[in-house]
């Protein structure tokens, strides 16, 4: 029997001292795709990031400064998908990977970015990316 070389992924690991941040469905109006229509009319995305974060050895004293803050990621993601057309959901989703990576503590994210209106008979159509610093 042969061993993978993959390794699999690992959600919050006591080992490396992990905590992970995440936003789940997050769902905006959006300007986003190729077709005439896509570029005449808003439609819904739903958008899930997970991060990463290497924890310190400082406690967290129950401060909101000593953590990752997801109500700011919520916030960027926000004012990113607002600020004008983009064509391809993948472009979303690698600039929300990029924009999280900028924070030192965010050693992996992936970001799922998914079009809730593209096709009738589909409950969503979309991509999932994981970047690593």
């Amino acid at each position: 029997m042969q061993k993978s070389n993959l390794t699999p992924l690992k959600f919050a690991s006591a080992s490396r001292s992990l905590r992970h941040v995440f936003v789940n469905d997050l769902i905006i109006d959006s300007h986003i795709g190729i077709y005439d229509h896509e570029k005449e009319n808003a439609q819904k995305i739903r958008i899930s990031v997970n991060l990463a974060v290497e924890e310190t050895a400082d406690p967290l004293q129950d401060n909101i400064n000593n953590v990752l803050c997801y109500e700011a990621i919520v916030n960027k993601i926000e004012t990113m998908v607002r600020s004008g057309h983009v064509h391809l959901v993948e472009t979303l989703a690698e600039n929300i990977a990029q924009m999280n990576l900028q924070d030192a503590r965010v050693s992996t994210v992936r970001v799922r970015v998914e079009k809730l209106e593209a096709f009738a008979n589909t409950a969503s159509v979309g991509v999932e990316i994981e970047r690593r610093r």
